[in-house]
C-alpha cells in the first residue's frame, strides 16, 4: 500500500499542502484533483523519487513496479511496435538473456530464459502491444512505421502505449487524455477499468474520472482530502461540505459581530472593562472558519454578436480533403444562429477537415461554400496557441486587439480568464499550456463571433475553467460547432450530434453514451470484413457448383443456427442485465443527488450508497464487456 503520514510539500517558498495523511491500498483507482498549481504533479514527483517531502513521510512497497508516461517525444528510428514493447522492461531483459545464452551456446541458461519468457507472456507480447497501439488510434500497419515519422501528439500516444505495456503494480497517469480524441478516450477507459494494479490519475475530464476511479484525493487550500466514490459523488459531497462550512462561517461571523459590539460599547466603562477583556480573549481564541470559496476563479461570458445573419454559412454538395483526394463528400447543410453541433467520428474520419472547411482554412475540392456578408468566425484550434507572440504580455495582446479600450477595462476582462496581478504583465513565453489556451479563448470571446468553431478547446484547461467555458457556451447566441473528447462539455453545450464516417456527414440520432457501443460495433464489423476477405482470398475457386455442395451448405447452415441459439440467448440475457443495472445506477444517482444524504446523521447510509454505486458501476462495466465479446462472437460466426 501507499501510505502518507503528515505529508508536507513545498515548491520554492510556496507551501502546496501540509499535514496530509491518507492510505491508498493495492488495487485502488484514485483520481487526483485540484486547481492547476495545487500540487498534483508534485505528488507524482514525490512517488517517482524525484522530489523529497518537506515534512512527514511517504512510503510504498520496494518491490512495486511503477509505470508512467514519459513527457519527452523522442525522434526514434525504430518502429512504433519496438518502441512500445520497450515498456515491458522485464520482457526486454529476458530477451537479452536469451540472446546471451544463444551466443554462449548455454543450453541450460537458454531453457531457463525461455521458461521465464513464456511466464512473462512473451509469446503474446506483440499482440498485446498491437492492441494498445490500435486502441489509441493508430491505423493497421502504422505499428511498423518509425517513431520519428509521427508528429509530437502521436508520439505522446506511443508514450502512453509504452506505459500501459509495462506490467506494473502502480500506474501514474497525468492528464492522459490531452492528446487523445474521443474514440481513444473511450478505449482507454475500458482498458483502465480492467487494469489490475493501483492507479493514480490526474485528470480534468469529469466523465473520464467517473468511468475510471473509485476514490478522489482532492487538493485545495493547502489540504488533501480523500473521499470514496467517483468524481460526481465527490462533487455532491464537496457541495454539501461547503454549504455547511458557509453556514458555520455565517453563524460565527454573527457571533463575532455581537462580541465585537459588546467590546466596543463597554471596553471604556470601568464596571464592564473586565467582561470586555474576557470577550477579547474569547475572540482571539475563536477558530476563524475560512469563508467557503465556492465560486470559480473564472468569470466570463460571450458578448452578443453585432449581427446574426440567417444563414451564417451554407454548404452545397461539398467535397473536401487534401491533395485533390476527398476525405468527406456530399456535404450540404446550413448553419444558422442558435445551432449547437457536436462532431463525432472515428480517428481520421474527417472531423478536423470539416472544421477547417467551415473556418475557411481549407478550400473545397468541389461544391460551394457560401458565407453571409456579416459572418464573424471565432476559430479555436491547438495550433493557434503557437501563434501567440511569446515576447508580448496578455495585456499587450488585448491592447493590439482593441487599441481604444481603457487599460483597466482590459485588465478587468483578463481577470475573468484567470489573469490577474503580475501575471497580466508577464510574457506569454512563460505561460503554461493552460494559460495560453485561456488567453486564446479570451481573444476569441472579445471579438464577438457569430460562428464558433472549437477543435478540442478543453486541452490543458482545468475543471474550473472547463466549467466556466461550458456556462459561457450555454448562453452564447451564435452558432457553434465543437470537436471535443470532453463528453461533459458536449452534453452540456450541444443539441445536435453529427457523425463523420465513411466519407459522409450524417446526424447521430442516439445519445452520447451510445456512441461507445457504436464504435465497438464498427470495430467488430471491420474485423469481420477482414476475416471475410481472408476467407475469399484463400478459397481459390468455386465450391458450390454441385447439388451435393448445395445440400451440404444447407446442412451446415442448419447446424450453425442450432449452435447460435445459446449465444443469442446469452446476448439477450446480458442486454437485460445491462438494462437492470443501468436503471439501478440511475436510482442510486437520484439518492446521491439528495442533499440530506450528506448530513452527519446519514453518514453510514451515504457510505452504503457509494459502495452500492461503485459495485453497480463495476458490474455494469463487466456486463458491457461481456456483451461486446458475445456480440462479436455472434457476428463472427453469423456474418
Amino acid at each position: 500500500m501507499i501510505r502518507f503520514e503528515k505529508l508536507s510539500i513545498r515548491r520554492g517558498t510556496r507551501l502546496l499542502f501540509s499535514d496530509a495523511s491518507f492510505t491508498i491500498h493495492p488495487g485502488y483507482r484514485v483520481g487526483i484533483t485540484g486547481a492547476n498549481g495545487a500540487g498534483k504533479s508534485s505528488l507524482f514527483a514525490l512517488l517517482r523519487g524525484e522530489l523529497q517531502a518537506d515534512g512527514g513521510e511517504c512510503s510504498l512497497p520496494d518491490d512495486w513496479v511503477l509505470a508512467q508516461v514519459a513527457q519527452e517525444t523522442p525522434s526514434d528510428p525504430r518502429s512504433a511496435m519496438e518502441y512500445v514493447l520497450d515498456g515491458d522492461e522485464e520482457l526486454r531483459a529476458i530477451e537479452a538473456a536469451i540472446r546471451r545464452a544463444e551466443h554462449d551456446n548455454d543450453g541450460e541458461a537458454l531453457a531457463e530464459a525461455h521458461g521465464r519468457y513464456e511466464s512473462a507472456g512473451g509469446y503474446t507480447a506483440r499482440a498485446r502491444a498491437a492492441r494498445l497501439i490500435h486502441g489509441l488510434g493508430f491505423l493497421p500497419g502504422q505499428e511498423e512505421h518509425p517513431v520519428e515519422t509521427f508528429s509530437g501528439g502521436w508520439r505522446m500516444r506511443l508514450n502512453l502505449a509504452r506505459a500501459l505495456m509495462c506490467r506494473s503494480d502502480l500506474l501514474l497517469l497525468d492528464e492522459p487524455t490531452n492528446h487523445l480524441d474521443l474514440d481513444a478516450v473511450i478505449w482507454l477507459e475500458e482498458w483502465l477499468r480492467n487494469y489490475p494494479g493501483t492507479l493514480l490519475l490526474i485528470s480534468h475530464d469529469r466523465d473520464f474520472l467517473d468511468a475510471v476511479v473509485s476514490y478522489i484525493a482532492h487538493i485545495e487550500q493547502g489540504k488533501v482530502s480523500m473521499v470514496t466514490g467517483n468524481y460526481s459523488a465527490f462533487e455532491h459531497y464537496r457541495a454539501e461540505q461547503l454549504a455547511q462550512q458557509q453556514a458555520a462561517h455565517n453563524k460565527q461571523q454573527r457571533e463575532i459581530a455581537h462580541i465585537q459590539s459588546f467590546i466596543t460599547r463597554f471596553k471604556a466603562k470601568a464596571t464592564k472593562a473586565k467582561q470586555a477583556q474576557s470577550r477579547i480573549k474569547a475572540l482571539e481564541r475563536m477558530e476563524r472558519i475560512a469563508p467557503a470559496h465556492v465560486d470559480s476563479p473564472f468569470h466570463f461570458a460571450f458578448r452578443d454578436p453585432d449581427k446574426l445573419p440567417h444563414p451564417l454559412l451554407r454548404l452545397e454538395e461539398i467535397a473536401a480533403g487534401y491533395d485533390g483526394k476527398a476525405i468527406i463528400r456530399d456535404i450540404s447543410f446550413d448553419l444558422t444562429p442558435g445551432e449547437r453541433i457536436g462532431l463525432l467520428g472515428p480517428n481520421g474520419a474527417g472531423k478536423s477537415t470539416l472544421i477547417k472547411l467551415l473556418a475557411g482554412e481549407l478550400d473545397a475540392i468541389e461544391g460551394e461554400r457560401e458565407e453571409a456578408a456579416d459572418l464573424n468566425i471565432g476559430y479555436f484550434a491547438q495550433h493557434q496557441l503557437d501563434q501567440l507572440h511569446g515576447e508580448s504580455t496578455a495585456l499587450e495582446h488585448m491592447t493590439r486587439l482593441d487599441p481604444k479600450a481603457r487599460e483597466q477595462a482590459l485588465r478587468d476582462y483578463l481577470g475573468g480568464f484567470g489573469f490577474s496581478g503580475e501575471r497580466v504583465d508577464q510574457r506569454c513565453k512563460t505561460f503554461s499550456g493552460g494559460e495560453k489556451a485561456r488567453l486564446v479563448l479570451a481573444i476569441l470571446v472579445y471579438r464577438r463571433p457569430n460562428l464558433l468553431l472549437l477543435d478540442e478547446p478543453t486541452n490543458h484547461l482545468d475543471l474550473e475553467m472547463r466549467h466556466a467555458l461550458a456556462l459561457a457556451l450555454q448562453e452564447y447566441q451564435g452558432a457553434m460547432v465543437v470537436v471535443s473528447h470532453d463528453r461533459h462539455l458536449l452534453r452540456t453545450t450541444t443539441d445536435t450530434l453529427l457523425l463523420v464516417h465513411d466519407g459522409r456527414v450524417e446526424e447521430f440520432r442516439e445519445d452520447l453514451d451510445r456512441y461507445g457501443r457504436w464504435l465497438a460495433e464498427q470495430r467488430s464489423q471491420q474485423s469481420q470484413a477482414l476475416r471475410n476477405d481472408a476467407q475469399q482470398d484463400g478459397a481459390g475457386g468455386d465450391t458450390e457448383n454441385s447439388a451435393a455442395a448445395r445440400k451440404e451448405k444447407k446442412r451446415l447452415e442448419a447446424e450453425r443456427r442450432k449452435q447460435l441459439q445459446p449465444l443469442r440467448k446469452r446476448v439477450a440475457a446480458l442486454e437485460r442485465e445491462m438494462a437492470g443495472l443501468t436503471e439501478q445506477g440511475e436510482k442510486l444517482d437520484a439518492l446521491l443527488g439528495d442533499a440530506e444524504i450528506y448530513e452527519e446523521a446519514n453518514k453510514d447510509r451515504l457510505k452504503e450508497l457509494l459502495q452500492q454505486k461503485g459495485e453497480t458501476d463495476r458490474r455494469l462495466a463487466e456486463v458491457e464487456e461481456q456483451w461486446l465479446e458475445a456480440s462479436e462472437e455472434l457476428e463472427s460466426v453469423n456474418p
